[in-house]
């Protein structure tokens, strides 16, 4: 069992880690993976180079970590929208709209620049099981909502669930999201409400759709 001394150790590992994470973002934004530089980062945190390498080993580590915090804000999201009382398609629109709205406007361009680095791909390409293993978590909560649209009546029952599941992370698409923004100058809201029409309209329930006319 832990000492109380052990359990505060470990808070400010974590504290700190996440100082240092937040420290890389900043520094990746302004100055681009290459110019950016582990001692700057450390610098901004306060600790010497050789504490961040103790959390983190390589700029590249540091990256990935950006990433799968990414990948674990959407799980924590769709977690919320699962356990609510709202309908399946409503759940799916509010996944959309919180991404959308903030975790994607934040960090999408920042995580497109990055990972044009062939250094960057081959780590994410190192760390593929622990990316698997949180991508496996989160299409599992999308597939369970998914089959409680169907269960309802929502969702068309001879579409495969694995087809509306693979359609619905295309809508998660960073790039996708970067163009409809500049080049379309659509707000969050509105690409919820279009992009989720064109989704919606190829999966709902025929028996469903007549009820709404």
């Amino acid at each position: 069992m832990e000492t109380p001394h052990q359990l505060l150790k470990e808070r400010q590992r974590r504290e700190r880690a996440e100082l240092i994470l937040e420290a890389a973002e900043a520094v990746f934004t302004e100055k681009g993976y290459h110019e950016a530089s582990i001692d700057e980062i450390a610098l901004r945190v306060g600790v010497a180079k050789g504490t961040l390498y103790q959390h983190f080993a390589s700029k590249e580590e540091l990256v990935f970590a950006l990433f799968e915090s990414q990948i674990e804000t959407i799980q924590q999201v769709v977690e919320r929208a699962a356990a609510s009382d709202l309908s399946a398609r409503a759940k799916l629109e509010a996944i959309l709209l919180h991404i959308y709205q903030g975790f994607m406007r934040k960090r999408t361009q920042l995580m497109l620049t990055l990972y044009e680095s062939m250094e960057l791909r081959r780590e994410v390409l190192k760390q593929r099981v622990r990316i698997r293993e949180h991508m496996d978590m989160l299409k599992e909560s999308i597939r369970t909502i998914l089959e409680e649209g169907k269960a309802a009546g929502e969702f068309e029952m001879s579409i495969a669930t694995g087809v509306m599941l693979t359609m619905f992370f295309s809508l998660l698409s960073p790039r996708g999201y970067e163009w409809l923004v500049e080049h379309e100058g659509l707000t969050p809201q509105e690409l919820v409400a279009q992009v989720g029409h064109t989704y919606f309209q190829g999966i709902l329930s025929r028996d469903n759709e007549k009820g709404k006319f």
